[in-house]
Parts: C-alpha cells; sequence; structure tokens
C-alpha cells in the first residue's frame, strides 16, 4: 500500500489548546501511531542546551537535529541519548526553546524525513504545527484546534500548580502570546490552518466533547 492510502488525521494547533490529549485518544481508540512532532522540536531545543549550542549557531543546531539519538517508548517516555528526558521536555522554557529552534529553517528541514517516516499502517495520529499544511498535506482529515490565550494559559497553570511549579498566570499569558507571535510569523511553516482543515475552538470545550466532534469528522470523511 503506498503512503497516500494510509489514512492521516492531522491535530494542529498553537500550545494550550488540547492537542496532546486529543491526539493521543485518538491513536488509542483507532490503534494507530501517534507522531507527537513538538516533541522532536523541544528534544533540539534541549539537546542544544545539554551541548551548550547557541540557538543563533543555526548549521550546528540543524546538524544536531538530524543526528538526534531518540528512542520513544511504549510507556510513553522518550529517551535522549539512552537517558530518560520526557518530563524535562514538558516545561514552559523546554517549550520556549522548541518555539526558536522551530523557527530555523533548516532544523525543519532536518525533521522533515524523521516525521514523515511515522507514516506507517494502520494510520497515523500527526500532532503539530504544520502537520495538515506542511508535513502531511494530503492527509485524509486536518483539524487546527484554537482557544483564546487566557484560556490557555488559565490550563497551563492549573497544570503547572498541580505538579507543584510556582508560576504566575499574568506570566504565562505574555509567554503564550509571545510563542504564539513567533509560530506564526516565522518564515518556514509559519503556524496556521491549512486551507481544508476543520477550525475547532476548545475554550468551552471538554476533552470528550473535542474527541467526539474529531470522531464524527474522521467518520464522515471515509
Amino acid at each position: 500500500m503506498s503512503d497516500t492510502k494510509i489514512p492521516v488525521i492531522t491535530i494542529d494547533g498553537p500550545g494550550g489548546v488540547g492537542k496532546g490529549t486529543i491526539s493521543a485518544l485518538l491513536a488509542e481508540n483507532l490503534n494507530w501511531n501517534y507522531l507527537d512532532s513538538g516533541a522532536l522540536y523541544r528534544l533540539t531545543g534541549l539537546a542544544c542546551v545539554q551541548k551548550s549550542i547557541k540557538f543563533e549557531a543555526t548549521d550546528e543546531v540543524a546538524k544536531l537535529a538530524e543526528n538526534l539519538v531518540v528512542q520513544f517508548l511504549p510507556s510513553g517516555g522518550i529517551l535522549l541519548d539512552g537517558n530518560e528526558v520526557e518530563p524535562l521536555i514538558r516545561t514552559e522554557v523546554a517549550g520556549n526553546n522548541a518555539s526558536k529552534v522551530a523557527a530555523i529553517p533548516e532544523v525543519r528541514e532536518a525533521l522533515l524525513k524523521r516525521q514523515k517516516a511515522f507514516l506507517q499502517l494502520p494510520g497515523l495520529i500527526a500532532d503539530g504545527r504544520d502537520m495538515g499544511t506542511t508535513i502531511f498535506p494530503e492527509a485524509t482529515l486536518k483539524v487546527f484546534l484554537t482557544a483564546s490565550a487566557d484560556e490557555r494559559a488559565k490550563r497551563r497553570y492549573k497544570q503547572l500548580i498541580e505538579k507543584g511549579n510556582n508560576v504566575k498566570l499574568a506570566d504565562l499569558v505574555v509567554e503564550i502570546q509571545e510563542r504564539d507571535e513567533r509560530d506564526m510569523n516565522r518564515s518556514s511553516s509559519p503556524l496556521k490552518a491549512a486551507k481544508d482543515a476543520h477550525i475547532i475552538d476548545t475554550s468551552e470545550l471538554t476533552i470528550e466533547d473535542v474527541f467526539n466532534k474529531v470522531i464524527r469528522l474522521y467518520k464522515n470523511s471515509i
């Protein structure tokens, strides 16, 4: 079977809209493969920090991205150079660093083949910011999730407080707005909805509401 006949659902959108949660639920429900593309950029950012490579050194960052030694475990863990790093890449700092390396065209090119390699039977749920526009433009179904910056900051604030982090809601709003601005205005694969994407505002919806909407859209697309 050719790649074009392997079903793909892309879930794009900014941080804090529920992409990861919805994507994981879809992958589990459909028993499909799952690509967390954001993790690759977070891993690249983390590797830069660990190896003291400045983000401005674009050639070095791109080379690092191309040669990442990464393993995604069935348990949900992620190994970088053999070390468990999943908790390290889920911080606000890691998210901001991911946004910075994602703005480097050479990094996006380096990670392109890695992302496409996830396209295997029986199907793929691809979570990111340019899955439907750049990586899988022929996807079976494209979904773009949105929510206000304030609502996304509240969700993130709740998550961080529950984990024992000391954060300020106002600071999170600013960080989210700054990251959105950077992601939407980067020269390579800017954050935007594909022309044929179904846009879902999650601000007033539960996870179950969003999941059910996407499942219905998928069933209607086949």
